[in-house]
């Protein structure tokens, strides 16, 4: 399958970029002109137009052209098939967490839950 067809993979390739994750963050506050979103970061005007195309074919960000403005807004729900997915695996690790603590309890018996205290010497 390729990643143009499988939106989790597109989810993550946009994520996987730090700056990408920057303007993310910074659409999570509102909306804003393609100006505002470059201006935290000294790459070109092109590396940001490539960085909001790889956004909005991901489906995470929609732009707009109001008049001379390139407004770009954030589609939130578009991370929700990515949350989804994670989700799974952090109850997974949260059962495997619950189980492995189970079992020092079991084996350990009541030396795991009595509170260490350190003596001073005298």
């Amino acid at each position: 399958m390729s990643i143009d067809h499988d939106p989790l993979s597109s989810t993550f390739a946009a994520l996987a970029d730090p700056t990408r994750r920057a303007i993310l963050a910074r659409l999570a506050e509102g909306e804003a002109t393609v100006g505002d979103l470059a201006s935290p970061f000294s790459i070109s005007a092109p590396a940001i137009s490539r960085h909001l195309r790889v956004l909005a074919d991901a489906g995470l960000i929609e732009r707009e052209v109001d008049a001379r403005w390139r407004i770009c807004h954030l589609r939130a729900d578009a991370l929700r098939g990515a949350h989804d997915w994670l989700e799974t695996y952090r109850r997974h690790w949260e059962d495997n967490l619950d189980r492995l603590v189970a079992f020092v309890e079991r084996t350990h018996g009541t030396e795991m839950r009595a509170p260490h205290v350190r003596r001073k010497k005298p």
